[in-house]
């Protein structure tokens, strides 16, 4: 892609998404119908206008007839695309270059998930085939890493650094509980966060992510067609997505602090949508906190604290709601929980409703330039998205 790439030429002007929750009275079929049709709804079409669609889903179904025996679609193509937790992403970027292209005028992206039907009480997947040699790890084990690495990098002692760890799940359960559509919608005290029960040390059940089932859909069409549908679409700058050659825990610089895939994939969208100082001309942002370490280096990879000065701006409030860059207004993936074939498209319509002034309580003073990031794998080897979308045309 160019130096400027997809910058202005899609822009979205419908979406949907259910709330996440725990679903055990509705189907992958219930929760697709809901997202899409109040997409369908918000942008005032019929769904017989889309010409193709993108679906998103990890493991709730596999091929494009989980869409479109869903939606009862008559023939269009359906592409059912997995990415890890980058899976909704994927979908809407996929959808984004085959408008941009001139394939299609009007397109659907999609993400689904009913974690819930596992019957697990978390997120177990079968791992990738390897040669026997790799460590059986769990994914808070794999993230907790990060924070004692952070810790001893920048001085900060476990108790401080606990703190901070325990307020970013404060600010993000704060966000939440202003949200109708979270999955955990209630503020958690400080003290209860810090207490919680250890998972993998020194996470505790609070520094973790919640496992839900929803679904998330956008509408996407040109930019120069855009207006015959509303006054106020979101216009898409930048998508970039990096997948890493999974060399990390061999090498002898790789030390947890920072993950090399978020960094590429910023570089790259910033690049794209002509940001060359992020921490000033970001809005707002939707980050992966997949467990609050992550979301502590996602500042500094994405360049909206320096190193090591992330800790600081925590507790200075910069990425609170009222602070100066808010991050994870929705409540995140901590609060609005993970189904993970909607996360990412669940980031990028609380853009949208943020744009249009639509987020109620948790509006913020008129965010133009807002940010989705999307990281799936393990920080030594991972796929990490990044999104840059506007109110404006540049």
């Amino acid at each position: 892609m160019s130096k400027r790439g997809i910058c202005d030429k899609v822009a979205v002007i419908g979406m949907g998404c259910t709330r996440f929750a725990e679903y055990w009275d509705k189907s992958v079929d219930d929760l697709l119908v809901e997202a899409a049709y109040e997409a369908f709804n918000d942008a005032g079409i019929e769904p017989t206008d889309i010409e193709a669609a993108w679906l998103g889903t990890m493991d709730s179904g596999y091929a494009g007839i989980t869409l479109s025996g869903a939606l009862k679609t008559q023939y269009i193509p359906v592409t059912r695309v997995e990415n890890m937790c980058a899976t909704g992403s994927e979908a809407f970027r996929n959808a984004c270059y085959a408008v941009a292209s001139g394939a299609y005028d009007m397109v659907l992206a999609i993400g689904v998930e009913k974690l819930k039907d596992s019957g697990y009480s978390g997120l177990v997947i079968q791992g990738a085939p390897n040669d026997g040699t790799a460590p059986d790890i769990t994914a808070p084990a794999a993230f907790s890493f990060i924070a004692p690495a952070y810790f001893k990098k920048y001085g900060l002692d476990p108790q401080k650094g606990k703190e901070v760890l325990s307020r970013i799940a404060w600010k993000n359960h704060r966000n939440g509980s202003l949200n109708p559509k979270a999955q955990y919608r209630s503020e958690v005290p400080l003290e209860k966060i810090a207490k919680s029960p250890m998972v993998a040390s020194p996470l505790g059940v609070m520094d973790c992510s919640g496992v839900a089932d929803g679904a998330a859909a956008a509408i996407i069409v040109r930019t120069e067609d855009a207006h015959k549908y509303r006054k106020d679409p979101m216009y898409v700058k930048a998508l970039s997505i990096a997948a890493g050659p999974g060399d990390g825990r061999l090498r002898q610089d790789f030390d947890f602090t920072s993950i090399r895939e978020n960094m590429a994939a910023a570089a790259a969208a910033y690049r794209e949508a002509g940001i060359t100082n992020p921490r000033e001309e970001i809005h707002m942002a939707e980050v992966h906190d997949c467990f609050t370490p992550t979301e502590l280096v996602i500042y500094e990879d994405l360049g909206f604290s320096e190193r090591g000065n992330g800790w600081r701006d925590v507790l200075d409030g910069v990425f609170d709601l009222d602070g100066k860059l808010p991050v994870n207004p929705d409540g995140g993936l901590k609060s609005f929980g993970h189904p993970i074939g909607a996360s990412g498209l669940r980031m990028l319509y609380e853009m949208y409703l943020q744009f249009q002034g639509k987020a109620e309580k948790r509006q913020l003073n008129n965010p133009k330039i807002g940010l989705t990031h999307n990281l799936g794998g393990f920080p030594w080897q991972c796929v990490s998205f990044v999104s840059i979308v506007g109110k404006e045309l540049s």
